[in-house]
């Protein structure tokens, strides 16, 4: 009975006062278990529960296709996500590759409670979150203990500063096993300058980079997503460009002298330096 009165009024939408502010749950006309997260109008994550690996956020895609390429396919992983939104990458991980064992790290607890209560976890899924800071959570990890770090905060639609540093993110290549990848989604509008520091940040700790992102964006037409790669390893840029060129929405690979022309020169960011990424103007989210 429980369980029916969660589903009814899962299927009806749902709101609720978060620390990030308001969080909604618009149920997807197309889709019967479907549902669009909102913070405050922004909208975070997209999660069908009938079917976790369907991806319908181009950025999420994206990082789908680092996550089905980080190992042979079917191969469980060790995935560590920084941030956790509706936990759609970490179900996506979970449904694509069984057995992969998984940590969240989500720092507003009460949109934890929010989505485990109204878009539970597979029990069966070897999920854990924990409602913590992502850096904090990142220094509590073993060396060498992740396959594949995935970066996905923001706050206030913005990244925190002190997620966007070399010593951040050689926190993260510490965590990393030597053929371990990083992902990271990014925001940023013309003049593209948070996204060319990004590039040479983490150019500074890792000498693979890889960057997808909507030829648009690149040229900095318009504000949009970025997903940023990363290795000690050489990466599968070929076969990464051939699953972004298929996309829906198509997007572009930009690797080796092609994304050091793109980075500019930028300086990598460090903690003294950092700051948060730009705020999205008003109509990014129309």
């Amino acid at each position: 009975m429980a369980r029916n009165k969660q589903r009814e009024r899962a299927a009806a939408g749902a709101a609720e006062t978060v620390d990030g502010g308001l969080a909604e749950l618009i149920p997807d006309r197309d889709r019967a278990r479907a549902w669009t997260l909102l913070l405050d109008g922004a909208p975070q994550s997209h999660v069908d529960l009938d079917d976790p690996a369907a991806l319908a956020f181009e950025y999420q895609r994206r990082l789908g296709h680092v996550i089905d390429l980080a190992a042979p396919p079917g191969r469980p992983l060790q995935v560590l996500h920084l941030g956790g939104g509706a936990f759609t990458l970490a179900r996506y991980t979970a449904a694509t590759r069984p057995r992969s064992t998984q940590q969240i790290a989500e720092i507003d607890e009460p949109l934890v409670r929010f989505v485990r209560r109204e878009l539970p976890l597979d029990p069966g899924a070897r999920i854990r979150v924990r409602a913590a800071d992502a850096r904090a959570a990142l220094g509590k990890v073993p060396d060498g203990w992740a396959d594949l770090v995935v970066a996905d905060v923001f706050r206030g639609a913005r990244t925190p500063a002190h997620l966007t540093s070399t010593e951040f993110l050689t926190e993260v290549r510490r965590v990393l096993r030597p053929d371990g990848t990083y992902a990271a989604n990014l925001a940023d509008g013309p003049p593209l300058a948070h996204l060319r520091g990004q590039i040479a940040t983490a150019a500074a700790v890792f000498p693979e980079l890889a960057l997808v992102a909507d030829p648009t964006v690149l040229r900095g037409r318009r504000f949009g997503n970025a997903v940023l790669v990363a290795s000690g390893l050489p990466l599968p840029v070929a076969e990464l460009t051939r699953r972004v060129a298929s996309d829906p929405h198509p997007g572009r690979v930009e690797h080796g002298r092609g994304l050091t022309d793109f980075t500019g020169g930028a300086a990598p960011v460090t903690d003294a330096t950092a700051k948060p990424s730009p705020a999205p103007p008003p109509s990014a989210f129309r």
